[in-house]
């Protein structure tokens, strides 16, 4: 494929526009990437990031504007004219298919062939080498995907890529499953990329990651570039955050109640919970209007601590406790029937029905309160859902589009909503803020004190320690299965927070 031109980016869109019924979502994006560089994109959800790249990766037809390659107007009339351009994406949802080997991901759709026979030994080979130049030969071609840890799947999707001789590849949130380590691995995937000229567009909303890989800066708001080129390394947050929200915002985390917890009785008590192989021995007690934070590395036992909370795991040992009554083991009807609530870390496989209504979404934990003699009454789920949605800012407005329309922010005030309708004594949330921008971050840290102000016990896991001590009013720290510390949230610094997941010492 013919190498740029001297001078001339690899990508240049320009005045890029997408409409669908009632929705403008681009309206007018400009963006150019160079080869060797890491382009970041940035913008609230909804801001049309989603939008460009389908547009860019041809699953979109633009309705106006030009893209260019290598100089050269081009129409990107299908994703395999746009691969042949050597353009790559990787979604936050890595689409593998986890019964087949990493060699037949890999070349899935495009195998190995000659004269009609699958050449499968040259896969193989073809495969350790595409792994060996990601630094990951340790990984066999022929291993089912499906076993393998989310950062080595993330690589098998890279070479996926690679494996159609990409220049310019885009990673949407690729960070989003992985632990420090595992970043720290694709970040240096990224510079090996970069080092050979391919290009990467990288989408996300941590913005220290930003300043770590990125080389230069895309803002997008309300469909429309506010601003392009900016050095990722000096252009301070405050401004990069008013670029993307239209304003500051200096405090993300609402202030913490003054009025002392432990002097109520406990709404949520667990003693000597256990999941065998998983954790053990873990005790915990929150009280109404409490929030309680969970700080661990991935794989270390806190999203399953909820979730046998909840009753979707079967504990093998120990006890959970709302408002003085013991819940049954391994039952999640139980559960809910007791006011607990979760949050999944999943939200679009797990938390919700994604080709359902907005307002059916909201209602379905409580369908029975819209029964009449038999049959539901979805005018009462229409409206009683409109008074959720406009009261938590859902944008854009409109309880009968399908969930799966709404950008990731959105999304979860609708799980939540959910919740606010079945009235929680316990809400259960599992990294409640993964894909969410910085605006959207900020109402829902609000909307969560506000329902613990309310009275509710809170649980919260989140993979970023400043989220569990910004929160959170007393911080667990748990390692393998382990809760190695537990303090108030403002006795405890990340330092500390990161020695303790690292070393795991009791404190």
């Amino acid at each position: 494929m013919a190498a740029t031109p001297e001078g001339a980016p690899l990508l240049q869109m320009s005045g890029i526009v997408k409409e669908f019924p009632g929705v403008r979502a681009l309206d007018g994006v400009d963006l150019d990437v160079r080869a060797g560089e890491v382009h970041c994109l940035l913008g609230q959800n909804g801001a049309g990031k989603s939008t460009l790249i389908k547009v860019l990766s041809a699953s979109y037809r633009p309705d106006a504007g030009t893209i260019a390659i290598d100089g050269a107007e081009t129409t990107l009339s299908t994703p395999a004219v746009a691969m042949k351009h050597g353009i790559s994406t990787i979604y936050q949802e890595l689409d593998l298919v986890a019964d087949l080997s990493v060699a037949e991901n890999i070349f899935l759709g495009h195998e190995l062939s000659r004269g009609g026979f699958s050449q499968r030994q040259r896969a193989h080979r073809t495969t350790r080498e595409l792994l060996t130049r990601l630094g990951h030969a340790h990984v066999s071609p022929t291993r089912a995907v499906g076993t393998l840890s989310p950062a080595e799947q993330q690589i098998v999707s890279m070479a996926r890529a690679l494996s159609h001789d990409t220049r310019l590849l885009i990673l949407d949130e690729p960070s989003a499953v992985l632990d420090q380590d595992g970043v720290a691995n694709l970040f240096r995937v990224i510079r090996g990329l970069t080092a050979e000229g391919v290009a990467v567009v990288y989408i996300s909303h941590r913005l220290e990651e930003i300043r770590e890989i990125g080389d230069r800066i895309t803002v997008l708001k309300d469909g429309a570039t506010v601003a392009t080129g900016l050095d990722a390394a000096t252009t301070p947050t405050a401004d990069l955050i008013k670029l993307m929200t239209g304003r500051s915002i200096e405090y993300v985390f609402p202030p913490r109640s003054s009025t002392p917890r432990s002097r109520t009785d406990p709404v949520l008590e667990v003693r000597g919970l256990a999941l065998a192989g998983v954790f053990s021995g873990v005790d915990l007690t929150v009280h109404a209007g409490e929030i309680v934070g969970l700080a661990g590395l991935v794989g270390a036992g806190r999203s399953e601590i909820i979730e046998t909370l909840y009753g979707a795991r079967r504990a093998s040992a120990g006890t959970v406790t709302v408002d003085g009554r013991k819940l049954r083991r391994g039952s999640v009807p139980a559960a809910v029937k007791a006011g607990v609530g979760l949050c999944p870390e999943e939200r679009k496989s797990q938390g919700l029905l994604l080709d359902q209504a907005v307002y059916r979404n909201i209602t379905v934990s409580v369908m029975g309160r819209f029964a009449r003699l038999g049959l539901l009454d979805e005018r009462a789920e229409r409206r009683t859902a409109t008074e959720l949605t406009t009261s938590l800012d859902v944008r854009p407005a409109g309880v009968d589009r399908a969930v799966r329309t709404l950008s990731g922010g959105n999304q979860q005030k609708i799980v939540l909503a959910r919740w606010l309708l079945r009235e929680c004594r316990v809400l259960l949330l599992d990294e409640p803020t993964r894909g969410v921008d910085v605006g959207a971050r900020s109402e829902i840290y609000a909307l969560v004190r506000r329902l613990a102000d309310s009275g509710v016990a809170v649980v919260v896991v989140s993979s970023e320690v400043e989220e569990v001590l910004g929160l959170a009013d007393r911080v667990l720290v748990v390692r393998e299965g382990a809760v190695v510390h537990e303090s108030a949230a403002d006795e405890i610094d990340e330092s500390r927070v990161l020695d303790l997941v690292m070393e795991g010492a009791p404190a």
